[in-house]
């Protein structure tokens, strides 16, 4: 936009001194001398010329009719060749009439020297432009910094740690604006309700675990005592027997259901050093009777000495319920192989088996508490919710390929910050 108004300038300054010229030619000019002119003129074109010695300008005056509604002055760029160099030229045109004759006053200016002056005087402002958005933006981008600085230390401070109520940093945030200190002063009066609601939550499951599975207990040694009694009869003794098994599995589901509470309440520490080799061999050892029971081929390829830093007991419950999910799911005489890797120098575990496989709707639902795959096996459907939270919590994700009666494949995958050995 600015180049075109540095060129309307310039040709309007042009325009008035070609104006200029042709009001002091007119006002100078006689009858005598358009004949001198007219008469000095060797060949028939009745025009007399005058040139500049540089070219620079020129001067044409012809005998021409008016044309009816014709403009009496006009401005034009135009080549013309002038003493055999063709240059471009700022051309007034004046038509008049000087004595019952028309004339025709050509005025013209060299524009080489203005075109080269417009081309630095654009060339200059585009520099300038670039040159000041460029400092504009760089100002921008520093202040806005300095004022967002506050705002990056209240989401680096306050709101990641939104997860651990109880290592939340109350410290007021040192902020000259008013709207930061006030968001500062909300997040932790925020985080004070969600510390409460924490503790609450953390005695809500204590007690819990206290007034449910105390009375179990209580029922299960009463029914247990009871099959003590040599006066039952059979179903007596089967009805005891049921309500055993009965008040096992709930005892179990409670228990599962706290451990998936307590590890999503970070209730649980990660200080540990995990070993994966050794892990899944003692896991193979354990669960041998199983594997034998159903004929499948377990097949260890763990190859790396990966160490790993987080809760023992958790890690070994997640690739229990893995391995235990791999075993239950599984075909007689099939095969499980878990096997260890780097991709893009991430760690991960995957556990393969040949089972009978998932469908997309059952892998988006796997994880969910109470979801099972097939209602033929035994189970309350807890174990990939329990394996799931573990994995949450240690910032492992868990990802699930599988094809219908052909296998599926649970890989683990670890933070890329745990380095190996």
């Amino acid at each position: 936009m600015l180049p075109i108004l540095v060129e309307n300038v310039v040709y309007r300054h042009i325009n008035n001194g070609l104006i200029e010229k042709k009001k002091k030619f007119i006002d100078h000019l006689n009858q005598q001398e358009i004949n001198d002119f007219i008469e000095n003129e060797d060949d028939s074109t009745e025009t007399y010329s005058q040139f500049s010695t540089l070219h620079s300008e020129f001067l044409v005056l012809s005998r021409a009719p008016i044309k009816p509604h014709q403009k009496k002055t006009t401005f034009s760029n135009e080549y013309r060749i002038i003493e055999g160099e063709e240059n471009e030229y700022r051309i007034l045109q004046h038509h008049f009439s000087y004595e019952n004759e028309d004339y025709q006053l050509e005025i013209g200016s060299s524009l080489s020297e203005v075109k080269d002056l417009t081309f630095i005087i654009k060339l200059f402002i585009i520099v300038v432009l670039v040159v000041i958005l460029l400092v504009t933006f760089l100002a921008d981008t520093f202040y806005i910094e300095y004022l967002l600085k506050p705002f990056y230390k209240i989401i680096d401070t306050k709101i990641r740690r939104v997860n651990e109520p109880e290592v939340f940093d109350h410290t007021p945030i040192n902020a000259k604006s008013r709207d930061f200190r006030e968001l500062d002063l909300v997040l932790n009066q925020m985080m004070d309700r969600i510390a409460e609601l924490f503790k609450k939550e953390k005695q809500f499951i204590s007690n819990v675990s206290h007034e449910l599975l105390t009375p179990i207990a209580l029922l299960k040694n009463k029914l247990e005592n009871l099959l003590q009694n040599d006066s039952l009869d059979d179903n007596a003794v089967d009805k005891i027997a049921g309500s055993l098994k009965t008040l096992d599995m709930l005892k179990k589901i409670i228990n599962n259901l706290l451990l998936i509470s307590r590890i999503e309440n970070n209730q649980y520490e990660a200080n540990e050093v995990v070993m994966f080799q050794e892990m899944i061999q003692d896991l193979q050892e354990d669960l041998q009777d199983r594997i034998e029971d159903k004929g499948i081929e377990f097949i260890n390829n763990m190859e790396h000495d990966f160490c790993f830093k987080g809760n023992k007991t958790l890690i070994h419950i997640l690739i229990y319920n893995l391995i235990t999910n791999a075993i239950k799911y599984n075909k007689p005489e099939g095969s499980i192989i878990v096997s260890d890797g780097f991709a893009e120098n991430q760690y991960f575990i995957s556990i393969t088996d040949s089972g009978i496989g998932l469908n997309e709707s059952q892998i988006e639902n796997i994880f969910n508490r109470f979801a099972r795959v097939s209602s033929d096996q035994e189970g309350q459907g807890l174990g990939l919710a329990i394996a799931k939270s573990i994995a949450v919590f240690h910032h492992i994700e868990i990802k699930v390929t599988s094809v219908i009666n052909e296998g599926t494949t649970f890989t683990l995958l670890f933070p890329e910050e745990q380095k190996h050995n």
